[in-house]
């Protein structure tokens, strides 16, 4: 995890992602990013066995233990984005979108305290199965009732193709309640100029003209290397 850190800032990143550095002391994350001046975008919540607790019925507890940790990782790591991992469910699911609801709300004050926005992001089933948020509609419904500056939606175009498509209209549409994005090309998640669904330069120039102002991470599995694969950043005329 550290020499990532390294390896990122050779490669010209000023700003890094990370799922989960639940492994490593927060203080040693910390001072390797410091070092290198690197600036820490995003993590996931600790996700447990379960790709986190927010959704799961009686796991309250779990939830909020995971939250708290989560929050001193983010505050060690000069953080302001925190995606909040709904977990994977099974059998009946009637209630977990108010077990979500309850749980994102009950979050917020320490979220807000924190100076840190958290994010929901729907997540699609062909590549994790059963994972309980995996509607872009629930995710904006929820973003839209609970109405709190802290709370938004994490916009992964990649996801976002698999479980609505049209994405002309719909990044369009869901940018407003977006804190971050997310790139990847469909089905295969290699680099945005490869073979597949997405036309990234056009979905790009709709964050320019939506005047996007955040940052866009790059979730996707590199074909040949990721020095390589970066070419893509410099042809589409954009840099790191």
């Amino acid at each position: 995890m550290l020499e990532r850190y390294a390896l990122a800032k050779s490669s010209g990143f000023r700003a890094v992602e990370c799922a989960f550095p639940y492994d490593f002391p927060k203080e040693e994350i910390a001072a390797a990013k410091e070092n290198l001046g690197l600036e820490q975008i995003l993590i996931n919540t600790y996700p447990g066995a379960n790709l986190g607790f927010a959704a799961l019925e009686n796991h309250q507890p779990q939830f909020m233990e995971s939250l708290n940790r989560s929050i001193e990782y983010c505050q060690a790591l000069k953080c302001s984005r925190l995606h909040i991992m709904s977990g994977k469910v099974s059998g009946d699911v009637q209630g977990s979108e108010e077990v979500l609801k309850d749980n994102l709300i009950k979050a917020l004050p320490l979220l807000e305290q924190a100076g840190i926005v958290g994010l929901i992001e729907p997540i699609n089933p062909y590549w994790v199965p059963n994972y309980f948020l995996n509607d872009f509609n629930v995710g904006q419904r929820l973003v839209q009732e609970i109405n709190h500056p802290n709370l938004m939606l994490m916009l992964d175009i990649f996801h976002l193709q698999y479980l609505l498509g049209n994405l002309g209209n719909n990044v369009s549409k869901l940018l407003p309640f977006s804190g971050h994005v997310q790139i990847a090309q469909v089905p295969d998640r290699h680099e945005p100029n490869s073979e597949g669904e997405n036309n990234y330069k056009y979905i790009l120039q709709i964050l320019e003209r939506s005047n996007y102002q955040g940052w866009i991470g790059l979730e996707y599995i590199p074909q040949k290397g990721t020095d390589e694969g970066l070419r893509w950043v410099e042809e589409y005329g954009y840099s790191l």
